[in-house]
């Protein structure tokens, strides 16, 4: 199952996800983009976003306004659902209303050929240009020589004090985990390499987890900023 944490309040962009993306709020476009990959499901916090998503047809689960991550919503989504501890969970960001549902169909096998054999959860890389890795609004992963992530950083890593010959990865908000691995997670206390990247996929890693990686290439924007708004209305609208 594929699930779309949906929070109202956003700090850098407030209510972004009502933000309209061809002529519909940008969380529901995001929703249409990947329905052909598996069964969606929208984990709300707000009772206007909740009516949103049913009045476009989708299943939806109304939420805490108090959890601090879309991680945190997930598992209480899974736990409204009554999802079994071994099914997959796809976390698509809201805000992600370009993403390729090829992309995701790629990464919904590959995380099935992964989780709870070699990893305990999954995500996305694509390569970027060193310059590019400057930008501290894009976070970057280290891989080990078989595509485990071994840190993430919005600073960019690794550090070329001398000649790197390899692209540069940045990390996609893209996560697949079973459900007894998700709600693991969020019994992991928060971390002090979390708190200082304010990245909590580090939780995982400063807790021994194994996180797998996948490279795609894309041109999804994911929409952070009213910069990001306007620049992925301008390319793909």
């Amino acid at each position: 199952m594929i699930i779309i944490p949906a929070r109202l309040k956003s700090s850098r962009m407030p209510e972004k996800i009502l933000c309209e993306i061809k002529g519909v709020p940008m969380f529901i476009a995001t929703a249409l983009r990947v329905k052909g990959v598996d069964e969606v499901c929208i984990a709300v916090d707000d009772e206007k976003v909740f009516d949103e998503a049913k009045k476009y047809g989708f299943k939806a689960v109304l939420t805490s306004k108090e959890h601090e991550s879309g991680t945190d919503r997930l598992n209480e989504a899974c736990k409204l659902l009554g999802l079994k501890d071994d099914e997959i969970i796809i976390n698509v960001q809201a805000d992600e209303p370009f993403i390729e549902p090829e992309n995701l169909h790629k990464f919904k096998d590959f995380s099935q050929e992964n989780l709870d054999k070699t990893a305990f959860m999954t995500s996305c890389f694509k390569t970027c240009t060193s310059k590019e890795a400057e930008d501290n609004n894009l976070v970057k992963v280290v891989l080990d020589k078989d595509n485990f992530a071994l840190y993430f950083s919005r600073s960019k890593i690794p550090f070329e004090r001398a000649n790197y010959n390899e692209a540069f990865k940045a990390h996609l908000g893209i996560y697949a985990y079973s459900v007894r691995a998700l709600n693991e997670f969020c019994i992991l206390k928060s971390s002090n390499l979390e708190q200082a990247e304010k990245l909590e996929q580090l939780r995982a890693l400063e807790n021994g987890k194994k996180i797998k990686m996948l490279e795609i290439s894309t041109k999804s924007i994911g929409i952070d900023t009213q910069q990001d708004y306007e620049r992925a209305l301008k390319y793909f609208v």
